[in-house]
């Protein structure tokens, strides 16, 4: 059984797949230990707590600095004793000793076809934006496990979502969550579940059972 940590900021979309996806059976040999925040007002917290999840917000605010908020952060993360993190929408630069406890074993959903408009700044609507801005046609999701880098870790799964001419950034990314996010994550975790995934030479392989 996988035990999982869903780290999100905001609506929680992304986890309300996740949960669905338990549910109906699409995702397999799983179960959500936690759920964390570091926004007392997400809405992913009243998630959790409608199916009987633990959530907890842990806000930088509530530290004298980043490193007493890192510190905290992380050994309430290690107390679910997870096997994967799943970052659903998380807006929070991860700690590096994070990532270093945990290699291959937390996974980030970005809404965009991953190397284009990621990295520092790229986030949320800004994002589609950025998108729309440049007038490409074909953008989508990315699910990716995470380094010390910002969006550079191996691409595990992607899926395209074509630009209509009318979109605006909402509806851009009301779109890439729809056709993209809420299929790629949870599938992604299923296959992780199910031992179908290996990380060989910086890239994440999709094993073939």
């Amino acid at each position: 059984m996988l035990k999982i940590v869903v780290c999100v900021s905001g609506g929680g979309t992304n986890l309300q797949a996740m949960i669905d996806g338990i549910r109906d059976g699409a995702i397999t040999n799983t179960e959500i230990r936690a759920v964390i925040s570091n926004n007392p007002g997400a809405y992913a917290l009243e998630r959790a707590k409608a199916h009987g999840i633990e959530g907890i917000c842990i806000s930088p605010k509530q530290f004298p600095d980043r490193a007493a908020f890192n510190q905290a952060f992380l050994e309430q993360l290690s107390s679910y004793s997870p096997d994967l993190i799943v970052l659903a929408g998380f807006l929070v630069v991860l700690p590096e000793a994070m990532v270093r406890q945990y290699p291959n074993r937390i996974i980030n959903v970005h809404p965009s076809l991953i190397p284009s408009f990621c990295g520092t700044g790229y986030y949320g609507l800004k994002v589609h934006e950025g998108v729309l801005d440049r007038g490409v046609k074909v953008t989508g999701a990315t699910v990716h496990f995470v380094d010390e880098g910002t969006d550079t870790g191996p691409i595990l799964l992607q899926h395209p979502v074509m630009v209509e001419p009318d979109d605006t950034p909402g509806s851009l990314q009301q779109r890439v969550m729809e056709q993209a996010e809420w299929k790629i994550l949870p599938q992604a975790v299923d296959l992780i579940a199910n031992g179908k995934v290996a990380v060989r030479d910086g890239k994440a392989i999709i094993l073939e059972h």
